[in-house]
């Protein structure tokens, strides 16, 4: 098979021939059609995640149709098309896991990271941690919905009811929690890079109320907000728009350091949120209300050969959605 693979961080992923793998017990082997280009897999690459398995074939955002199934998989059939995201796989026996927070499982491993992923033509996963996904999207459409969409989901439901919601980056994730937040009669505010009017005209042509720079203040005080951009000053900032009982959810997996800021923003019961992964739960209950919204997908794609032109991309904020490698 042909992979994108990382040897070292800080490095260009380069193109290899291997075998294509067998999928062992209570396994899938995927012929990969699309897979998405995720900021995660950004921090992976720029060495900003710690300890990754190497070398790897990064990528969680993975859709493909079943080529293999392994002894015991009879979740799926042959050439069923399937969804593989960041959670590959979770102990099932910690408190975390018996309670219904496998995110947070210790012994967990993601897709990307420490199990290879989709940057290739061919994924194996384990079929618990799979999923059929919506026949309303095409394959290139449906692969921002296993990670944009999925953290995006979870972070939403962590940000509340209210009805002014804030969303500071407006990249892949942001765009589909726009579409969801309007769907449920919220009002969108935009916040993007200090000069990027064209993440501006996005976020407004999606529906957004308001859109401008990050360092500008909030015109309504806002009842929640979402940070999905890996960029610490922005909590502060974040707690600044939001009204008392507010709160503030950091999405991303990574961040830069967050600077001291006064008690005064926090006080008043504002709340600080962090977003860790995500359960087999977010991915049942987001891919179902997709289509009902019906949440439609931006999409640029590249051939699997341009992965490190998609990720410069990413890195520079030159793309409006999200980017999509087709092998």
């Amino acid at each position: 098979m042909r992979a994108m693979v990382l040897d070292k961080p800080h490095e260009a992923l380069h193109a290899v021939d291997r075998p294509t793998p067998a999928p062992g017990p209570g396994q899938v082997l995927l012929n990969v059609s699309a897979c998405g280009v995720c900021r995660t897999d950004l921090h992976v690459v720029d060495g900003e995640l710690p300890d990754p398995r190497l070398p790897i074939v990064p990528g969680h955002e993975i859709v493909g149709r079943v080529a293999a199934l392994g002894d015991g998989v009879d979740n799926f059939t042959i050439d069923q098309r399937v969804g593989i995201p960041w959670l590959g796989f979770s102990c099932g026996t910690c408190d975390y896991c018996t309670s219904g927070r496998e995110n947070l499982c210790p012994d967990a491993r993601y897709t990307g990271y420490q199990i290879d992923g989709g940057y290739a033509d061919h994924a194996v996963a384990d079929a618990r941690y799979c999923f059929a996904l919506p026949d309303a999207y095409s394959d290139v459409e449906a692969a921002p919905l296993l990670c944009a969409g999925l953290i995006g989901h979870r972070s939403y439901r962590m940000a509340g009811a209210g009805k002014r919601l804030g969303i500071y980056g407006f990249g892949a994730a942001a765009h589909i929690v726009c579409q969801v937040a309007l769907f449920e009669n919220r009002e969108i505010y935009a916040f993007t890079r200090p000069g990027d009017t064209d993440a501006e005209d996005f976020a407004r042509s999606l529906g957004a109320v308001w859109a401008g720079p990050s360092d500008a203040p909030a015109p309504e005080p806002l009842h929640a907000a979402i940070i999905f951009a890996p960029v610490g000053p922005l909590v502060p900032a974040a707690l600044r728009a939001v009204m008392p009982g507010g709160t503030v959810v950091c999405a991303g997996i990574h961040m830069s350091d967050i600077p001291s800021f006064p008690y005064r923003i926090l006080w008043e019961e504002r709340t600080i949120k962090s977003v860790a992964n995500l359960t087999r739960r977010d991915a049942e209950e987001f891919l179902a209300l997709a289509p009902r919204v019906p949440v439609r997908t931006h999409t640029v794609p590249y051939p699997l050969d341009r992965a490190n032109t998609a990720l410069d991309d990413l890195r520079e904020g030159r793309l409006q959605g999200a980017a999509v490698l087709v092998p």
